[in-house]
């Protein structure tokens, strides 16, 4: 599995962007899909997560701003963000699990300006 993330940009505080995370191979509809995004000289976190069922998760930082959605059809994982914040900015990356399968995309540069 191959993961293309884009979307990302520059927007002013209260934007909205909208990253897409592109996946190759036949299996995407079975894995569960995860944005995770890492600040500068931060850890690596959880933003949002989607399950093959279409379950959702969401770090309590973001809930009621982001919205994860995924089309298996297109095969594409999406991270709706609205109302961003300048703590918002970060690297955002995409990452698929199926089993002990575990794949990143390349990530995303989202900077949000006060």
């Amino acid at each position: 599995v191959q993961l293309q993330a884009s979307g990302g940009g520059l927007v002013q505080t209260g934007g909205s962007l909208r990253l897409s995370c592109l996946a190759s191979g036949s299996i995407f509809s079975t894995g569960d899909m995860s944005w995770y995004r890492q600040a500068p000289g931060k850890q690596r976190e959880l933003v949002a997560a989607i399950t093959s069922a279409g379950r959702t998760n969401y770090a309590d930082s973001v809930k009621g701003r982001f919205t994860i959605s995924r089309d298996n059809a297109k095969k594409t994982v999406y991270l709706q963000m609205n109302s961003l914040k300048p703590e918002d900015t970060a690297v955002y990356y995409c990452n698929f699990k199926l089993a002990k399968y575990v794949y990143w995309g390349q990530g995303t540069l989202v900077t949000v300006s006060s």
